[in-house]
Order: C-alpha cells, then structure tokens, then sequence
C-alpha cells in the first residue's frame, strides 16, 4: 500500500523560514488536490493551504503572505514553503490528499505521518 511522507521539518528561530516536502511512498498513477494541515499541541487540527491538480491554492488567514504551496506534478510531490516563521506555527505538520490512485488501489483521504515544526528562539 502506498501512503504519504512528509519531510523537511525541524527547529528554526522566528523569522527563519522551512521547505516541508510531501511524497507518495510508492509508484502512483495520479493525485488530486494535496493539503497541508497542521496541529498544535491542546488544539484542533486545521488546514493551513491547499493546493488542486491545476495549480489553484487556498490558504488559512493565519498564513497567507508567509507560506506559499506549490506542487510538482511530475513527481507527485508538494511544497510548502513558510517564511517569516512565528512560533505560533509550531505545530506537526501533516500532508493530505483527498483520492490517490496507485497501482493496485485507490487511498481515500490520505495521510502521512507528520513533521514536527518547532519555531523557538
């Protein structure tokens, strides 16, 4: 079964910045719209941007100006870039896509397993 991975977490100074990177595990035949979602320690979870297969975005008030979500296509892969890090931003960042279509299966509502950001001085 193929699932997602997310990477490029860590710790970084206010006002640092970090590239959080998200892949299938596996070979897939396409994906659709890929999220980013993230979730503070005592609080819900909750979207920070998204990105659909024709490049459109959304994006949490909290975020925008800061963060910029992008995708290869070609890689089955997508960024989120986040500049001006605040440490309310720390949180476990996680990468979701609503269908996956990989050889064999289809994943419905799929998630990886998460990457800490911690922004502290």
């Amino acid at each position: 079964q193929v699932h997602l991975v997310e990477s490029g977490g860590g710790l970084v100074r206010p006002g640092g910045s970090l590239r959080l990177s998200c892949a299938p595990s596996g070979r897939i035949m396409s994906i659709a719209t890929m999220n980013w979602y993230r979730q503070a320690p005592g609080k819900e979870r909750e979207l920070v941007a998204g990105i659909n297969s024709d490049g459109s975005t959304n994006y949490a008030d909290s975020v925008k100006g800061r963060f910029t979500v992008s995708r290869d296509n070609a890689k089955n892969t997508v960024y989120l870039q986040m500049n001006s890090l605040k440490p309310e931003d720390t949180a476990v960042y996680y990468c979701n896509t609503n269908r996956m279509y990989y050889y064999g299966g289809t994943c419905v509502d799929c998630w990886g397993q998460g990457t800490q950001v911690t922004v502290s001085s």
